[in-house]
C-alpha cells in the first residue's frame, strides 16, 4: 500500500471505539524527505491528541512514527550530501573545462 492510499484511508475516515470519525487532513505534497518529517511531526500530535487511544496503542503509533521519521531523516542527510557532491563535482568540471 502507498503512502498516498494510507493518506487517502486517514482521510476518509478514523475508527474510534467502533464508530467512524471524519477527519480533515490536507493532502500534502510529498515530494523531499523533510515533507514527510513535517506530516509525520503532525501525526504523531494528532496521535497523542486522540482521547479515544490507550496508552498502549499511543505508544505504539508514536513508535512506528519515529521509526519512519528517523528513515526520513537519514533519506533528508543523505540527499543533502548528494547535492553537495553534485555541486562540488560540477564546480571541478567547470574549472578543468577552461
Amino acid at each position: 500500500m502507498t503512502l498516498r492510499n494510507r493518506l487517502g484511508s486517514l482521510q476518509t475516515a478514523v475508527v474510534c471505539r467502533g464508530q467512524s470519525v471524519p477527519v480533515a487532513i490536507d493532502r500534502p505534497r510529498l515530494r523531499t524527505p523533510a515533507d514527510v518529517l513535517a506530516l509525520l511531526e503532525h501525526m504523531t500530535a494528532a496521535v497523542q491528541r486522540d482521547p479515544f487511544a490507550g496508552m498502549a496503542t499511543k505508544a505504539r503509533a508514536v513508535g512506528h512514527l519515529a521509526a519512519v521519521a528517523l528513515k526520513a531523516m537519514e533519506a533528508n542527510n543523505l540527499a543533502a550530501r548528494v547535492e553537495l557532491l553534485e555541486a562540488v563535482l560540477k564546480q571541478r568540471q567547470s574549472g578543468s573545462g577552461s
